[in-house]
């Protein structure tokens, strides 16, 4: 049946190149645009490496905290402190992992001594940091407890730097100087890409060997820095959050004898809201963001719908002996619907894919455009790779946005022509 349709289709096509032409270009041309708003929202909230584990992930980017002598509705927003990161979240016992690391990856120079400097993106964090984020290692491994306490220079690189500064990968046990300090490469791991934007870095180094302990303001509350909680299950998610809170509260007394607080704004949130908290000073609207998307989409869905409509109008309008002499032979209305959706989402379906394949060729190509991040303290653009576009997903959004771009174009020329006579029909008369 489906070969049978799809050389219905195919015939139909090569009958009216032009009007198919026009058909497949602006179906194509619908999907290829709504792909690429799908494609930009995934690429924020999808898995890959190393955050593969996004959908057990909760994160507090950002704090809150007032002041009883700074009046009300006066407040500080911002990265918290290392001592709060670490009294309010890192105590916490019912999620399997909770990392704290500098909020941003900052550009510091590294070199051989005696050779030029390069700047690399560096990023301060806990030994945690390796349990909660998946990298791929091709040498070494992560700093563990015992070098983080220690506060030992080490550092963890990716492939380019070390290949730029030691021409190999096998570069453990090797030494070079971050900001003119000693360090010593402990791993080398894969290159990530920027959008991986929680866990990304060129070079990570412990918080421990630098002075990011002391990096403080607001008496040593706020600081520079940012923590990632690692669910066993998203079902422990209200738990975690229960928690949080009830530590939150806790360490509010305590700082509370000197006038201070901390306001939650529901933190910690999950990955989909997490990258919507573009400040610190408000909290994201989830459903509002997700009623924008549906609105482009139907948009996107709805104006190509309207003008294919009258394409596949007047192709009907060429089939009208056709329907006739089907109806004659006993084909009943919605035989006759069924075949001409079927029929029309065949094409729709060709050039569904084809849009798909220009929306990927697009966002790898213009992926520095197309995925650059509002905020960020890196000068390199982002990367995309097949692994963090191509999702099962992304194919269901595609064929998804087909069939409904097909129901909308085709459906009520299709109804109409089912509704025909089949006297004036096989007389050629549309009215």
């Amino acid at each position: 049946m489906f070969k049978q349709y799809f050389q219905q289709a195919w015939a139909q096509l090569r009958q009216q190149p032009l009007i198919s032409a026009v058909t497949v270009a602006g179906t194509a041309l619908s999907i290829f645009l709504i792909m690429l708003v799908v494609m930009m929202q995934q690429v924020k909230v999808e898995p890959f490496s190393p955050e593969s584990n996004r959908d057990r992930f909760l994160h507090v980017k950002w704090s809150t905290i007032t002041k009883t002598e700074w009046g009300e509705g006066n407040t500080s927003n911002g990265p918290m402190s290392v001592r709060t990161a670490r009294e309010v979240y890192g105590r916490m016992t019912t999620p399997e992992a909770v990392t704290a690391y500098t909020a941003f990856a900052e550009s510091r120079p590294v070199n051989m001594p005696g050779q030029p400097a390069i700047s690399v993106d560096v990023r301060e964090t806990d030994y945690q940091f390796w349990t909660v984020f998946d990298f791929a290692f091709v040498d070494g491994k992560p700093y563990d407890q015992a070098t983080f306490d220690a506060g030992l220079p080490v550092a963890v690189m990716t492939e380019s730097v070390a290949r730029h500064l030691f021409g190999t990968t096998q570069a453990t046990g090797k030494e070079f100087l971050l900001a003119h300090a000693p360090y010593r490469v402990i791993g080398v791991v894969k290159d990530i890409s920027t959008l991986a934007e929680t866990a990304y870095g060129q070079l990570w180094i412990p918080y421990t060997s630098t002075d990011q302990i002391d990096n403080t303001w607001c008496d040593g509350l706020m600081g520079f820095v940012s923590c990632t909680i690692l669910a066993r299950d998203r079902s422990d998610f209200p738990a975690i959050r229960e928690e949080a809170n009830r530590r939150l509260d806790e360490f509010n007394k305590v700082i509370g004898e000197n006038g201070y607080k901390f306001i939650t704004r529901n933190r910690p949130y999950d990955q989909e809201k997490n990258v919507l908290a573009g400040g610190a000073n408000w909290e994201p609207d989830v459903s509002a963001a997700r009623r924008s998307r549906l609105i482009i989409y139907l948009i996107l869905l709805i104006v190509p719908a309207i003008n294919l409509s009258s394409m596949t109008q007047s192709r009907l309008r060429r089939r009208v002996s056709e329907i006739g002499v089907r109806r004659a032979f006993g084909c009943t209305r919605m035989e006759l619907l069924g075949q001409i959706l079927s029929e029309n989402f065949i094409v729709t379906l060709l050039a569904g894919i084809l849009g798909l394949l220009l929306s990927f060729l697009f966002a790898s190509l213009g992926s520095d455009i197309l995925f650059a991040q509002q905020y960020s303290m890196t000068l390199n653009p982002p990367t995309v790779n097949a692994s963090i576009l191509i999702h099962a997903s992304t194919f269901g959004w595609a064929l998804l946005f087909c069939f409904v771009l097909n129901l909308l174009s085709t459906g009520i020329p299709a109804w109409r022509a089912s509704r025909m006579k089949i006297v004036e029909a096989i007389n050629g008369k549309t009215h």
